[in-house]
């Protein structure tokens, strides 16, 4: 267990850490706490961790009781050796880059990569095939990290917690915290058998069971170490344990997890997935807001409509699926003047007689019934009318009802048979023909008719993988990174056009989908009371400016109601819908109220760190207690509070320390009455009158610095 340490360097107030076995040449990696790498216990006995986890078809498995739960610390990793490190600097960023190679002249770099002024570093990891012959890969890792925990000797018993992000439709990022021993990652008396927590995502729905996100407590020192992977498609993490430190690792989904296994030729390279690793001081809320922090890169190329994250208005909740000429037109007037920017034609525009909309995605055909002059005409009303119209497109799958659903030649197969999956067929988009035919009819289409706003939705998922390629798995992969080119084609062609990211709500909010769109359906619990749940969730895992809410309004909804939809969407980015037709004066100056307030506090949503405080909200259905979630904007000059309660016990009054010192002052309210609002010495308080009521504050502030008080987890 003799180990060096092979380099160090600060990021920020992060040290990384290399650490070097003498004997076996295996270089792991470490990251601390600037502020806490002299506490790092140097003599703690734990084996590295390699840097990059990878097994070559061919090469023995790993034992220990291993195969099966993990394909990590095979012979394949052994047999790599550290060959050098080097760093690339410029003044915006840093890469270090370090160099294995085995005898066989395989070479892998793994590169980290830190841009000056953010929290979090990038990692990935290229294997490139310098040798004579094919190499055959069926495990290759974004990252590794060891060392967990580096502050004491020993397992550390009592001390790691696991967090996890886990999701289903409409049920999207409820946080899982576990012990390590409830999981049975404690090391076994003799060292000897291993165990891996293995969990992912097997298909085309990449937060699907779980977020590509992990992250591990050490509740004693209060430091955490977290990770998010940006993919699309299959992806696993394993935290592994054999001897006193935690390891945790993660990538592509493995030969055993995901189906997956290629052939690397001589000169071929391939490249992992990108990671976001940070550690920080804290809770579970700042680390993952240091991850989220990374996604803004991604932001400097979007369309300047979207600097002041206007609102959006969906249709779909309006006509249920049947849009028209007419009834486009009457939206058009109706939502004049209101501070809408988007109007949104939902799905069903397409729709031909006799087979409906649901059954006839592919063809992409107007339908001549709904729209007799053309879409042309539709989208000139919403211009004239001072907003940008915008259409929906599942544009990767094919239905039933429609001719494109029998050229199985251009679509999507496994076993030689095309894949369906429950009413959709997939496009093969390494066909040249699909590009040709989606270029037509998705981009000259949007050009043609003047759209500025493309919702593409997606509701369903390739599963494990499709015919053409050395793996299911690898079929995949191919696929997936075809269509994100065919996404970034799109923004090529029509840079100042405004991408939403929805897959039956939020089954695509991983950074890859979110860094080339301009925001995301947050879920599909449409006008559900657990909406700001949910939207509390998404702070963790997404921007919450890309996290584009629904507030559906009813004519039967009271002044209570309307008051909670509109505020839940103030955790995002406000989408409005429904029976707006039939909404009284009364009713829309509920509305209109709201949308003033939203266009009072874009700018906190825009840029600024949130704070969750409330019990843990147990059933998202039937939910009981209340939240009241906290964001200050970064230059602290405001903060908004968002309050909601739900059923159960409720207590008379929620009070929430925003600040000591009296920092901030009352600027605007949006709530049922105001006077159930106080602000005295820093805490905000919030009179309950009852359940399923919400209230938004607005504070502005009268001093230089900001405390944030402790608050409760989610």
């Amino acid at each position: 267990m003799t180990k060096e340490l092979l380099s160090q360097y600060t990021l920020n107030d992060m040290i990384v850490q290399y650490w070097i076995d003498p004997s076996s040449h295996q270089v792991g990696l470490l990251l601390v706490p600037a502020n806490l790498a002299a506490k790092v216990d140097t003599d703690k006995e734990y084996v590295i961790d390699p840097l990059i986890q990878v097994k070559l078809v061919g090469d023995d498995y790993p034992g220990g009781f291993a195969q099966g739960r993990t394909m990590r610390n095979s012979q394949s990793v052994k047999d790599f050796r550290y060959e050098k490190q080097y760093v690339i600097e410029d003044e915006q960023s840093s890469r270090i880059i370090t160099v294995l190679r085995n005898e066989k002249n395989l070479v892998m770099e793994h590169m980290l990569s830190y841009c000056t002024g953010f929290e979090a570093c990038e990692v990935n990891t290229t294997i490139i095939n310098k040798g004579i012959g094919e190499v055959h890969l069926e495990m290759l890792s974004s990252f590794s990290l060891g060392g967990i925990t580096p502050f004491e000797k020993g397992d550390t018993p009592f001390t790691l917690m696991i967090h996890r992000l886990r999701s289903k439709w409409s049920n999207e990022g409820r946080l899982d915290t576990r012990s390590a021993e409830d999981l049975q990652l404690e090391p076994s008396w003799s060292r000897h058998g291993v165990h891996s927590e293995r969990f992912g995502q097997v298909g085309s729905l990449p937060v699907r069971g779980f977020f590509p996100f992990v992250a591990i407590e050490d509740t004693k020192r209060n430091v955490i170490w977290a990770v998010q992977l940006a993919h699309s498609g299959s992806w696993q993490m394993e935290i592994y344990r054999q001897d006193d430190a935690l390891s945790v690792s993660g990538g592509l989904a493995d030969r055993e997890f995901g189906h997956w296994d290629m052939i690397l030729r001589p000169n071929e390279e391939l490249t992992s997935p990108s990671a976001y690793l940070t550690v920080v001081e804290g809770d579970i809320d700042r680390a993952t807001q240091r991850l989220t922090s990374m996604h803004g890169k991604s932001l400097t190329q979007l369309p300047k409509v979207e600097e002041d994250l206007p609102i959006i208005f969906n249709e779909y909740f309006t006509t249920m699926g049947v849009p028209s000429h007419e009834n486009i037109l009457l939206l058009s007037n109706k939502l004049k003047g209101k501070g809408i920017t988007y109007l949104v034609i939902d799905a069903g525009w397409y729709a031909e007689e006799g087979k409906g909309w649901e059954d006839n995605i592919g063809d992409w055909n107007i339908s001549p019934e709904l729209f007799p002059q053309g879409l042309e005409a539709a989208t000139q009303d919403i211009r004239k009318c001072g907003m940008i119209p915008g259409i929906w497109f599942e544009l990767e799958t094919c239905a039933p009802s429609a001719e494109a659903y029998s050229w199985t030649e251009h679509l999507l197969q496994r076993d030689g048979i095309p894949i369906n999956s429950g009413k959709r067929r997939f496009w093969n988009f390494m066909d040249p023909f699909v590009i040709e035919y989606l270029s037509d009819k998705v981009i000259a289409f949007l050009r043609k008719y003047g759209f500025g706003y493309l919702k593409i939705d997606y509701n369903e998922t390739i599963g494990i993988g499709c015919d053409g390629f050395e793996s299911l798995g690898e079929g995949l992969r191919q696929q997936l990174t075809a269509f994100q080119a065919f996404l970034q084609k799109i923004r090529d062609e029509l840079p100042e056009l405004v991408i939403e990211n929805c897959s039956s709500g939020g089954h695509r909010l991983e950074p890859s989908m979110m860094g080339l769109t301009s925001l995301a359906s947050f879920s599909d619990a449409h006008e559900e009371l657990e909406i700001p749940i949910i939207a509390a969730n998404l702070h963790r895992a997404i921007l919450p400016r890309q996290s584009q809410i629904w507030a559906v309004l009813r004519k039967e909804d009271s002044k209570k109601r309307l008051i909670y939809s509109m505020v839940n969407t103030f955790l995002g980015r406000v989408c409005l819908t429904g029976e707006i037709y039939d909404l009284d004066k009364e009713q829309w100056n509920v509305v209109d109220e709201g949308i003033n307030f939203y266009r009072r506090i874009s700018a906190i949503i825009k840029e600024g760190l949130s704070y969750r405080y409330g019990p843990v909200i147990n059933s998202y259905r039937h939910p009981e207690g209340w939240q009241a979630m906290l964001r200050v904007r970064s230059d602290q000059l405001e903060a908004l509070v968002v309050f909601h309660t739900f059923g159960g016990h409720l207590p008379e009054q929620i009070d929430v320390q925003v600040s000591i010192d009296k920092k901030y002052e009352i600027e605007a309210i949006y709530a049922e009455d105001h006077k159930d609002i106080t602000l005295h010495e820093g805490v905000l308080s919030y009179k309950i009158k009852g359940d399923f009521h919400a209230a938004a504050v607005l504070l502005r502030s009268i001093q230089a610095n900001t405390h944030i008080a402790d608050h409760n987890q989610i």
